[in-house]
């Protein structure tokens, strides 16, 4: 049975008791069959290169398209037929990689394809990854297709009502759309479920916190404290094993310090460097002679190299480490096995309770000393080459403490 397959045909199409099917007399190759229900599917028959009569499904009218839309399908069907193209084979490839989609979790994505990749080109991997577990942790199983914008902005709300601030949010964000980038580049998702989320707005020009002239002080009189109970705690363990015929310990009392925590802390101050610069400073790139620090492209968080001179505090500290420091050790402040550190929170919690410095963190001595360059009428560009800073809008938030810099501009108002 051939008839033109249009809207108002298939109002006045009504089923039998038996299946039968209607061709369109149009497009050739478009048929429908026609259910005792009245369902209607539409199809397209073809012959395969191989000569083989095959058709494929367009789909049911009204509940999934439309008869015009059918037609469109049927025609799009037919000229890559033309062109040689088995549709059947492309629908059967569109249809594994849908199911593809839907069995590639964040999880699995990340350990199989991010991670490997994010280990060797990103300096932060391992700790980026760490924090998208955490947070994201209940849709580390939800398919990659599944994670939308509705779902992360109701994920955002959640968190700050708990209290996290905007800013971390906004972190914790930007590791997970790193993420979703390398999924569509790779096309492991069609598109980013994330590039209609802006960034929360935070207060840019928020306060740096430094330390006064009294908190400095007090810091390093812990310091020096600190260094002094080890060094009589090292004395009276080796009297104990000297009694005792035991092996003694390396003796602390002819060096400068106990252990790495004072110089790390001097050199965080007095140079501003990032924690992770630090611990991956390697000796050769101490220069003694010219007392400049490298810091080297491959460390920095920028990935550009960086030169800063050495305060007569920082050579100071340096060397004196260096006198006591094992020399097979190429870095600068290593573990207690000899690699690369881990993390001193422990030892700078104390230290601050001590000193009863409040609201100061690790990060801080950064702005610690970024802001007392400023007050010190440095030049904004030279503190931003100094720390590292990937453009001077960063370096901006420490502006308003450079020396009467408002008042100055006022007054050429005259």
């Amino acid at each position: 049975m051939k008839a033109k397959l249009t809207a108002n045909y298939l109002k006045q199409l009504s089923p039998s008791d038996k299946p039968f099917e209607v061709v369109d007399s149009d497009i050739k190759g478009l048929l429908i069959r026609v259910q005792p229900t009245g369902r209607k599917t539409c199809y397209y028959s073809y012959r395969s290169l191989g000569g083989k009569r095959q058709r494929i499904k367009i789909g049911v009218i009204g509940s999934e398209l439309t008869i015009a839309q059918a037609r469109d399908r049927a025609q799009s069907l037919a000229g890559k037929v033309a062109e040689g193209i088995d549709v059947q084979a492309e629908k059967s490839s569109a249809r594994r990689y849908a199911l593809h989609l839907q069995q590639n979790t964040l999880q699995q994505f990340i350990e199989h394809s991010y991670r490997p990749w994010a280990t060797a080109n990103l300096k932060s991997a391992e700790l980026s990854i760490e924090s998208i577990y955490r947070a994201f942790k209940p849709y580390l199983a939800f398919p990659l297709v599944n994670l939308n914008l509705r779902l992360i902005e109701n994920w955002r709300i959640q968190e700050l009502d708990r209290g996290i601030k905007a800013t971390t949010v906004n972190r914790l964000i930007a590791s997970l759309r790193g993420v979703l980038t390398k999924a569509v580049e790779w096309e492991v998702i069609p598109e980013h479920p994330l590039r209609k989320l802006k960034p929360l707005k935070v207060d840019e020009g928020k306060k740096a916190r430094f330390l006064s002239t009294s908190e400095e002080a007090k810091l390093f009189a812990v310091l020096e404290e600190r260094d002094h109970e080890l060094k009589a705690a090292r004395e009276r363990a080796n009297e104990h094993r000297r009694v005792r015929n035991y092996l003694l310990l390396p003796d602390l009392s002819r060096f400068a310090f106990a252990d790495r925590i004072t110089p790390l802390v001097t050199l965080a101050l007095k140079t501003g460097m990032r924690r992770g610069e630090l611990f991956d400073l390697e000796w050769d790139a101490v220069d003694f002679h010219n007392k400049v620090i490298t810091v080297v492209g491959e460390t920095a968080k920028s990935s550009k190299t960086r030169h800063i001179p050495l305060s007569p505090s920082a050579l100071l500290a340096l060397t004196q480490w260096r006198e006591q420091s094992d020399t097979s050790v190429t870095r600068v402040f290593p573990s207690d096995t000899g690699g690369r550190l881990d993390n001193v929170n422990t030892a700078w919690r104390n230290i601050l309770k001590a000193a009863q410095i409040m609201n100061f963190r690790w990060h801080d001595m950064r702005h610690d000393f970024a802001s007392k360059l400023v007050m010190n009428g440095v030049p904004l560009n030279t503190v931003r080459e100094l720390c590292g800073h990937a453009d001077l809008n960063t370096t901006l938030r420490y502006a308003h403490l450079a020396p009467d810099h408002k008042a100055g501009a006022i007054a050429m108002l005259g």
